[in-house]
């Protein structure tokens, strides 16, 4: 194929960042706009009040429970599907990306069937233990876990496959445990999958909006998100609440972003160093072929 002209690459170049303009810069750049537009005091007094200080640390409390949670089980579930065959593998693999392929609002209707008060699968039992799931906090983990999953498990899989078993039987050949393999030999090696997973999931469960608004109620003081709040203000004809719930979104994402093309720095430097290949960047959330049991 032969080389592009100068102006067939500069033309490239402008439709994609119009393109970006359109969609991203220009949007975010009009929030900010119109957050400061009449001065600093309303948006100060609407992210300071009881409801918007609440909103903030309620989703702060949810990344922090839910993500570390995903780190765990996220681990559990890349190294059982990379590194173990059983009936239903690919079953469990699709599985693993069903908030990919549907809406969350059908993700939070489904955990309230399910987890509702009455007339539900588990609510019921739970109730009677004292716990009540929908339409508090732990609806609101709930489903922010398992919209993020994906995110952190579909990092995890990809480093798994590439660094093989070579070291892991190496290691059980010189006697370790199973579990000094993990912590000596299998983690270290994926740590930058398991790092680029905690900030996609920490990105995806700071901006969730269906499922929650499903499972939470929207109650505020209770059990309204950042999010959520925003969307009440803006109901509520409240815009400068709405856009400074907004900006404070809008900041904690572009930390992610800048936290993600931070640790691919890091990853890239620490490969040309141990003279290796660069591990796969954020974003590798493709799902992987899983081999069907013989």
């Amino acid at each position: 194929m032969s080389a592009l002209s100068r102006p067939s690459r500069w033309g490239l170049r402008s439709i994609a960042l119009i393109y970006l303009a359109a969609l991203l810069i220009v949007p975010v750049a009009m929030i900010f706009y119109r957050t400061f537009e009449h001065g600093l005091s309303q948006p100060i007094d609407a992210i300071t009040s009881s409801d918007g200080l609440h909103a903030f640390w309620l989703t702060i409390v949810c990344v922090g429970i839910a993500v570390p949670l995903n780190t765990i089980f996220g681990v559990v579930t890349a190294m059982v599907l990379v590194r173990q065959q059983f009936r239903g593998k690919a079953l469990l693999n699709a599985a693993i990306d069903l908030p990919f392929a549907i809406s969350p609002v059908v993700i939070g209707l489904a955990l309230f069937l399910v987890y509702a008060p009455r007339n539900s699968w588990f609510g019921g039992w739970f109730m009677d233990q004292g716990i009540q799931i929908i339409f508090s906090v732990p609806g609101v983990i709930l489903a922010t876990n398992f919209v993020s999953l994906p995110f952190f498990v579909r990092e995890v899989m990809p480093v798994l496959q590439e660094i093989g078993t070579d070291q892991e039987e190496a290691a059980k050949t010189l006697g370790a445990s199973p579990w000094q393999t993990f912590w000596k030999v299998t983690l270290p090696a994926i740590r930058w999958g398991v790092t680029y997973g905690v900030v996609l999931a920490t990105a995806r469960a700071l901006g969730e909006f269906g499922a929650v608004s499903i499972v939470a109620g929207n109650i505020s003081g209770k059990t309204q998100t950042l999010p959520l709040f925003v969307k009440t203000q803006f109901d509520n004809i409240d815009l400068a609440g709405a856009y400074a719930a907004a900006i404070v979104l809008a900041i904690l994402a572009m930390a992610v972003l800048f936290s993600m093309s931070y640790l691919q720095r890091r990853s890239a430097r620490s490969a040309d160093a141990e003279g290796d290949e660069a591990l796969p960047g954020p974003g590798v959330f493709v799902p992987q072929p899983i081999e069907k049991e013989a």
